[in-house]
């Protein structure tokens, strides 16, 4: 279970610390930089999947999505008494990620190319340093694998520190090129837990939807990020979880209800028949509020839990009845996976709170940076950065 999420250098997350538990909900305000956290873990979770140059173009490249602010905030800027301005950079530009745990922590620093290397692609971030540590907090005498530049290095209890003679591309993440369970296991075992992670976004339910219409089936034991595969994948939890706990997580919410997988000719269609109805509804016929619970309802009942799982804005498109419901769901999930919700939604929030080993964290924006409200009755965990 991580117990640390660290962002520098993220939009508005100038230098934010976040602590985790088992059950965890990112809540505030409107332009509080709830979004800005779910993507900066996204981002962190592509890095293990070899995307993170990929993504942070679609976001419009590194410069992008740098924190716009003053490097330092003086005390007088802080305390109201003069005008926020920008003053000489003393340090390099950087947009950091990581997080720790128990077991493992894992760092990584993205920067801008050098100005006399010869590339055509020189809005390409690079990667200059990226850590794994044993342990919560990075120290040296816990750092098992260092990469600087291109240089990785691991460290054995018997010979020291190694260098490994493959060097590393500056936009190459040495989680996607570098797979040793000999000289570097914990590697292995980091960037796993990392691709295990799942993240849940805005299913899309419009009458154009793939959910809405019949799909091949087959068995689906993950359900996909767009929700495509829907039928197969309640019809899998049926068969190989128990189908109790399917039909309760209907009836919770939407009580006499009982859901059905139509089949003909291996594809695969969502039916569900509602109290007083004489036929069962069609997935094209079910309101986008039903739909968007029921892929809700695949997601956290999953017969493969993930090491964490990500769901942003869960109650779009949801009738406020349907979140007492929703948590309940979340709350079991959270049994299995570690959880964090990012939510606007006071009545799930409320609800989500309420369980066991659950916390809120509540972001505020000021000077244009995120904090966590309440940081300073916080007892925060440490952090430090690797340095180049």
């Amino acid at each position: 279970m991580l117990t640390t999420l660290a962002i520098a250098g993220y939009r508005s997350l100038r230098e934010l610390i976040v602590p985790l538990g088992r059950l965890n909900v990112i809540t505030g305000a409107n332009g509080s930089g709830k979004s800005s956290v779910y993507r900066a873990l996204r981002l962190l979770a592509e890095t293990a999947r070899g995307g993170v140059i990929t993504s942070l173009a679609r976001e419009g490249g590194l410069q992008s999505t740098l924190w716009a602010g003053p490097e330092r905030f003086s005390r007088a800027m802080l305390a109201g008494e003069s005008a926020v301005e920008g003053t000489r950079r003393k340090e390099p530009v950087s947009l950091r990620r990581g997080f720790s745990g128990d077991e493992f922590g894992y760092a990584i620093d993205l920067g801008l190319p050098l100005l006399d290397q010869a590339t055509r692609f020189p809005l390409d971030p690079t990667i200059k340093r990226e850590c794994i540590w044993s342990g919560p907090v990075l120290r040296p005498s816990a750092l098992l694998v260092d990469r600087r530049g291109p240089a990785i290095h691991t460290r054995d209890d018997e010979r020291g520190w190694q260098t490994i003679a493959q060097p590393v591309a500056s936009f190459d993440s040495m989680m996607t090129e570098f797979s040793d369970p000999r000289t570097a296991p914990e590697m292995i075992t980091v960037r796993e837990q990392i691709r295990s992670w799942r993240f849940y976004d805005h299913f899309r339910t419009d009458a154009e939807a793939a959910v809405r219409l019949p799909q091949i089936g087959t068995h689906t034991p993950v359900l996909s990020n767009d929700g495509a595969d829907l039928a197969a994948a309640l019809q899998t939890i049926r068969e190989i979880r128990d189908p109790a706990v399917l039909d309760a997580a209907i009836d919770d919410a939407f009580p006499g209800s009982r859901l059905d997988i139509a089949t003909q000719d291996g594809r695969f269609e969502v039916t569900m028949q509602q109290h007083g109805l004489l036929r069962p509804l069609k997935g094209a016929e079910l309101s986008d509020g039903t739909l968007r619970y029921l892929l809700l309802v695949a997601a956290l009942l999953t017969p493969r839990p993930p090491a964490l799982l990500v769901l942003n804005e869960p109650e779009t498109s949801l009738h406020p009845d349907l979140l007492p419901a929703l948590a309940r769901l979340i709350a079991r999930a959270s049994v299995h996976s570690q959880v964090l919700v990012v939510s606007h939604a006071a009545r799930l929030i409320a609800a989500l709170e309420r369980e066991d080993e659950s916390q809120s964290i509540v972001l505020e924006k000021h000077l244009g940076a995120t904090r966590i409200a309440d940081a300073d009755d916080r007892d925060l965990p440490a952090w430090k950065w690797p340095a180049r």
